[in-house]
């Protein structure tokens, strides 16, 4: 294999061990468990690329990492940048990088079949625009809504109104408690907004509008607290613009009731406590009502749960779509499918890193980019016979005379 090869494949395994959330010393200890011995050392020069891996243990590799053997020699087809993190000051680094490659890879998949299914169909997104104050935050907000051709109303869905236009939205339950979310760029052209599944639905769609915020704005200049708190104003604005949140509660109010907070909830998907923070930062409310309101929030047990819930859809469907789409229209298996969104085609995900067989002429049907799964993974298994049958190797291989006898 060429040193760009080798170069790539250490490349994947490192991605691959990031996104499992292992050091190299938990790996080898894993390897030697399965009775397949590899030091640390051997695994760093893989990494690399000062070493190249036989088949059978990219093979072992693969099923330690829980990816497919053919994820370590397939060329990745996103790069992505990754442009905000929020999480909580306690996530560490090594379970940073974790999310960043786990997300990595989702994403490399969905941009592939977005550039193989719709590659004449691309989402313009908007330039940030220069913000500084909560006052540019808010025209952001509103310029988004505009450019989007939203109406001022309550948005039924963030998740499937960001995918309707070109983000990759990625709501993820494999995440630590204390991630919030995350985003950037895939190949300086695809959005990439990602959400922790944990939290409620309400949470779940700040979060996306938070996201959304980094990526709609240009904040160059400013701290990163700064930009974090214009962020927040971003979420708020999108998700309530301030026309609407001045019309339900008036201009001016000495006071609002835990019910209204209730409905409005319910009617918009943002929370009760961010509806009266709301008020607050657009003057309808004073400092001390806001803080009256947020005492009877604590002395109800309402911080962590409120007594109502938003009942909407907020889970990303745009990948499953495009999934079940290539796989009706044959440009990937059921295996390669499972492998990109899990459990979308009803059936348990196959991580023992085998193949169907294919018949010479059903391996020709396939596409070029697919048929170096099943050659790989025919390859892997082969190995072993090659390896221990002195009969399959001890024969001279043909010279030019041969085709002259």
């Amino acid at each position: 294999m060429s040193t760009s090869g080798t170069t790539m494949i250490g490349t994947r395994l490192r991605q691959a061990r990031t996104a499992a959330g292992l050091t190299l010393d938990e790996v080898s200890v894993r390897l030697e468990a399965n009775g397949h011995p590899l030091t640390k050392a051997a695994l760093s020069k893989y990494e690399t690329g000062k070493s190249l891996p036989r088949p059978s243990t990219l093979l072992m590799l693969a099923r330690t990492l829980g990816v497919r053997a053919d994820f370590f020699v397939r060329e990745p087809t996103a790069q992505v940048e990754w442009r905000a993190f929020r999480k909580h000051a306690s996530l560490t680094r090594s379970l940073q990088q974790k999310v960043q490659a786990s997300v990595a890879q989702i994403v490399e998949g969905h941009v592939w079949l977005e550039e193989t299914l719709n590659s004449r169909q691309r989402h313009r997104f908007p330039s940030p625009r220069k913000v500084a104050t909560p006052e540019d935050a808010e025209a952001a907000a509103d310029a988004m809504r505009k450019h989007w051709k939203l109406s001022d109303g309550p948005l039924e869905s963030v998740t499937q109104t960001v995918e309707d236009n070109g983000c990759i939205a990625v709501c993820s339950s494999d995440v630590p408690p204390n991630f919030d979310g995350l985003s950037g760029w895939a190949n300086g052209e695809f959005p990439v907004l990602v959400s922790s599944a944990r939290p409620s639905i309400d949470r779940r769609r700040y979060n996306f509008a938070h996201e959304l915020g980094h990526l709609a704005m240009n904040c160059s200049g400013l701290s990163e607290a700064e930009e974090e708190n214009l962020a927040h104003r971003f979420a708020a604005a999108f998700l309530v613009p301030a026309s609407v949140a001045k019309r339900e509660f008036g201009e001016k109010r000495r006071n609002i009731s835990m019910e209204e907070l209730m409905l409005l909830k319910q009617k918009y998907g943002l929370s009760m406590q961010s509806w009266a923070h709301r008020a607050h930062e657009l003057g309808i409310i004073d400092a001390p009502t806001h803080n009256r309101l947020f005492a009877q929030f604590s002395a109800k047990g309402w911080r962590d749960r409120e007594p109502v819930e938003f009942t909407g859809r907020e889970e990303p469907v745009r990948l499953k779509l495009l999934v079940l789409r290539a796989l009706a229209e044959g440009v990937i298996t059921p295996s390669r499918a499972e492998e990109l969104c899990p459990g979308c085609t009803g059936e348990a995900p196959a991580m023992d890193n085998t193949t169907p067989r294919l018949s010479v002429r059903a391996l020709r049907k396939l596409p070029p980019e697919m048929r170096e799964e099943p050659l790989l993974q025919g390859a892997l298994v082969a190995e072993p016979d090659y390896k221990n049958d002195a009969e399959l190797t001890s024969f001279e291989a043909f010279g030019e005379h041969d085709l002259h006898v």
